[in-house]
């Protein structure tokens, strides 16, 4: 029968989803939904002292932003502790791991007598049992951690979906603990036992894991547990060439949601990091599944490019229903202090000014106008000389007696002003839009105005 395929993700809780994690958990997703699979979240949260629930709801939203919708989870790592120990017990009793009693002092002057002796620090197996071997005292009161038996010989290979084979020597790798003194197992050997028990056939996830793979491939072996496929993704580069990360330089995925991102549009951003199908730059989510078959990854790191981000956004945004820009420049209102409602004027507003900007949080800036005092910039409040303030004083009060406020009756108004004082357009319209905008370049003038209540322009325009 063929396997189901079975991908997860499986960020820590000790800070927010970045946006490496982020780009995996998609291509994970991508992969299961293209081959009809399932698609797992895991919290590995065994690092108590730093994992947070704050941290788990960020990602839980963060995912629902994304709209990576998993078939099982979340799924808690703190919360399969016995199933850990029962697998630690039978490797225990098979010889594949075995109790090490060295304290953190004398681990500390192992890795420096090895680096004085010019040696790769690593354990030297003081406590691994061995025919004809005879191990050290058990010392009193010290709580034993638990090693696994990694092969002293021989070679792991694997056949990499995004690097091609791989091999390291086990010679290369020593007996890493796999549970702490404190019964808390360590990464390395809760992802095996997860990835066994939850039947991941694919896992995808940052290069920076390479150096891991050999042990956990080990580990899966000594168990008798079916290797899944791996597949390691280069890393994501800022804009200063250095890798991002939760330490160093990554924004979360919720502060782009914050900052008036679309999700579309920071898939198709993320999606395009290192992967690509042939020259398509924007691409639904539905082609993105249509399309993802784990080929065309890139062996080579990406590069945070933030502008064409935002062109991305862009192209979004021109595309989305008024109504839905309308609720998201409401909250970035919202949380600017501004109230505003949705209402069919707001549509026409959002219409008007959309295909200007890039981010929701753009599209609030120019409509804040209509809905709070306006100040201009000291550059343009220098169009609003003394000789264009009287002429703007009496256009108001030829706006105050218009019978109807629209685009036209706007329009007119304003031609009977350039006709009165002898002015070129550009003459009136920019002092206008400072006075009323409180800035100079905006679209057509009267179909700003148009959007406006009357009493507000008037009374902008009567209290230069």
């Amino acid at each position: 029968m063929k396997q189901t395929v079975r991908t997860r993700i499986a960020p820590s809780p000790t800070g927010f989803l970045h946006l490496g994690t982020a780009r995996t958990a998609l291509f994970s997703w991508a992969y299961a939904r293209h081959h009809g699979g399932e698609f797992v979240l895991r919290i590995e949260d065994t690092d108590v002292a730093r994992s947070t629930q704050e941290s788990v709801e960020q990602i839980l939203q963060a995912m629902r932003w994304l709209g990576l919708d998993y078939d099982e989870g979340p799924v808690y790592q703190m919360r399969r502790l016995d199933r850990y120990r029962e697998v630690v017990d039978q490797m225990l009793a098979a010889g594949t791991a075995y109790r090490c009693y060295c304290t953190p002092q004398e681990l500390d002057e192992m890795r420096e007598a090895q680096r004085a002796r010019g040696e790769k620090t690593r354990y030297d197996g003081r406590w691994r049992p061995a025919p004809g071997k005879t191990l050290p005292p058990v010392p009193e009161g010290v709580a034993p951690a638990i090693r696994f038996c990694n092969p002293l010989d021989g070679v792991v290979t694997w056949d990499d979906l995004v690097k091609g084979p791989i091999s390291i020597a086990n010679r290369e790798i020593d007996d890493l603990i796999i549970v702490r003194p404190d019964g808390v197992p360590t990464y390395n050997f809760a992802v095996v036992i997860d990835d066994w028990d939850m039947r991941i056939s694919h896992v995808f996830r940052g290069d920076e894991h390479v150096n891991n793979t050999p042990w956990q491939i080990n580990i899966f072996n000594a168990l008798g547990a079916p290797l899944p496929l791996f597949g390691h993704v280069p890393v994501i580069l800022g804009d200063d060439g250095q890798k991002l990360s939760k330490r160093r330089g990554a924004v979360s995925v919720t502060a782009y949601e914050e900052a008036g991102y679309l999700p579309e549009a920071m898939v198709n951003y993320l999606a395009r990091l290192g992967w690509s199908h042939g020259d398509d730059e924007l691409f639904s989510r539905r082609e993105l599944v249509e399309w993802f078959d784990g080929q065309h990854l890139s062996k080579s790191p990406a590069q945070w490019d933030p502008a064409k981000l935002s062109w991305v956004n862009a192209h979004y945004i021109k595309q989305a229903d008024n109504e839905r820009l309308s609720r998201l420049v409401v909250a970035q209102l919202s949380a600017r202090g501004i109230a505003a409602e949705e209402s069919e004027l707001l549509l026409r507003r959002v219409a008007l000014f959309k295909d200007r900007c890039a981010t929701t949080a753009e599209l609030a800036d120019w409509l804040a106008m209509y809905y709070a005092d306006v100040k201009a910039t000291e550059a343009d409040a220098a169009q609003l000389t003394e000789a264009a303030r009287p002429v703007l004083r009496e256009l108001a009060q030829t706006l105050s007696g218009l019978a109807a406020w629209d685009k036209a009756a706007i329009s007119q108004a304003l031609k009977q002003a350039l006709a009165a004082h002898g002015l070129k357009m550009p003459q009136l319209a920019i002092p206008l839009r400072v006075a009323v905008c409180g800035r100079a370049q905006t679209p057509s003038v009267d179909a700003v105005l148009e959007l406006f209540p009357k009493e507000i322009v008037v009374n902008r325009l009567r209290n230069l």
